[in-house]
């Protein structure tokens, strides 16, 4: 073999192993951009569009439990994504394990109040139809998604920081 095509034999050689070193890190680390599959690389879940807005958890005036009283106390959901998110079967509980069990699809954005009382639900409010109140002084409330997995919460009174 002549002197010049070894030369350009070691380096094309040379260029596909630096272009294989490059290429092996993009493949390891789960990056391959939609080809293949994970190999049990877990990938962070994507930030959901949908979290805890605004929290009333103490109603206005004396906890007396009328349905107006009850309805005083809310948690709002925002979507705040331009599409529209699909909530059936997402779940919205507090540290006591009571839950509310979405069934509409929330706009983009766009909110909707979930009330402890009972009323009609529209676009913009929904009620859990229960006589008792559910949002404590100190509390947590959870929203999960239809699969279960946890998409936000959010935590107050002197147990959690007096975040609201």
């Amino acid at each position: 073999m002549s002197r010049s095509a070894r030369r350009i034999t070691a380096t094309v050689l040379a260029s596909g192993a630096l272009l294989a070193a490059a290429a092996l890190p993009a493949a390891a680390d789960g990056h391959g951009h939609g080809r293949g599959h994970d190999h049990g690389h877990s990938k962070p879940a994507p930030r959901s569009a949908v979290v805890l807005g605004k929290i009333q958890y103490d109603s206005p005036g004396r906890d007396n439990g009328s349905n107006r009283s009850l309805n005083g106390e809310w948690v709002t959901v925002t979507n705040t994504g331009r599409g529209s998110v699909n909530l059936r079967g997402w779940t919205l509980s507090d540290e006591s394990h009571r839950t509310y069990r979405f069934d509409l699809r929330l706009a983009g954005r766009s909110s909707v109040r979930v009330h402890t009382g009972a009323g009609r639900d529209n676009r913009h409010d929904v009620y859990q139809d229960l006589r008792r109140y559910v949002w404590d002084n100190s509390d947590t409330a959870t929203l999960k998604d239809a699969r279960g997995h946890k998409v936000d919460s959010k935590s107050w009174g002197r147990h959690h920081g007096g975040r609201r």
